[in-house]
């Protein structure tokens, strides 16, 4: 077996672990789910093949909508920390490809946000690449990103900046850690959401790494945001989103300087599951909508 992590670390043959092996198993498992997908579907006669294609198809479905909210990530933390976007080989696939409008490299302030910028940015990247790979010819393109505007409208939604000013997410750190405070709650509750959807037990566990990931992300941006006592501008984001969402309450803010609330749950200390349709209203910065906000045009794919 290979070891690709922790090199500084004396690994004996014995502990030596090969960190890519589920990424293979998980590749292999997504590959034969296509391909029975569009074996089933041809076939088309039969109750069981019929019902086999359909669950094929929506593990496909929720993987490829999983891949465009990453593919918005990526392009924020990549532009942030790095200032590059996704490479022209990680953003091909079906339906309608666009660009991305927007982002530059942050000039951080603080050493160790610029570090945790870098680490988040490696990860969305490495989910990019893991979804597609894993998709194959399923996967759907990175349809138009609007990395400017949209962080405009959301913050004039959020009341942190007045109507016809500008907010730049990649002006300072702070103005960073706000921008991540939209996204990363999102992914959490979009893919606990996604988890009753999922038939096959080998991508639900990849998809229960993702979301562990995704939530590890947040943490980190919550705990930074409650070091710096953006308490009242992060809470007006949660409200902001929760306003998107619908009528019920599946968002909170980070605290007060009378307690922090770094882990956002319900009364059974759970996190918080969110719709594709409620996700759509956040990402679209609009309830019920079909398009705009982050993605101008709409996303790809069967939740289009």
């Amino acid at each position: 077996m290979t070891t690709t992590r922790n090199e500084n670390h004396a690994h004996s043959d014995v502990d030596a672990v090969d960190w890519d092996a589920g990424r293979r198993a998980f590749i292999r498992k997504i590959g034969r789910t296509a391909a029975g997908a569009a074996v089933f579907g041809a076939v088309g006669a039969g109750v069981a093949p019929a019902a086999k294609a359909q669950s094929a198809n929506v593990d496909l479905d929720v993987l490829n909508f999983a891949l465009q909210l990453e593919y918005l990530e990526a392009e924020f933390y990549l532009r942030a920390a790095f200032g590059r976007g996704l490479a022209d080989g990680d953003v091909t696939g079906t339906g309608r490809a666009g660009a991305v409008r927007g982002g530059r490299k942050v000039n951080f302030a603080t050493r160790n946000i610029r570090l945790y910028a870098e680490e988040i940015a490696n990860d969305e990247e490495a989910h990019v690449k893991l979804l597609r790979s894993a998709l194959g010819g399923a996967r759907v393109a990175r349809p138009q990103i609007n990395l400017k505007e949209s962080f405009t409208a959301a913050a004039t939604a959020a009341k942190l900046i007045q109507p016809g000013q500008e907010f730049d997410p990649f002006a300072n750190e702070n103005n960073f850690l706000l921008a991540s405070f939209i996204f990363e709650d999102v992914g959490v509750t979009a893919y606990k959401g996604a988890a009753p959807l999922l038939t096959d037990k080998a991508i639900l566990e990849t998809a229960a790494g993702l979301l562990g990931v995704e939530a590890y992300h947040a943490g980190i941006i919550r705990t930074l945001l409650f070091s710096k006592e953006l308490y009242l501008e992060a809470r007006a984001i949660s409200e902001a989103r929760d306003s998107l969402d619908g009528s019920s309450n599946l968002d909170k803010g980070i605290g007060n300087p009378a307690g922090s609330n770094l882990v956002p749950t319900d009364r059974n200390a759970l996190a918080f599951s969110r719709s594709v349709p409620q996700v759509k209203s956040i990402v679209f910065l609009s309830a019920g909508a079909s398009k705009g906000g982050f993605f101008p045009l709409g996303i790809n794919g069967a939740f289009a």
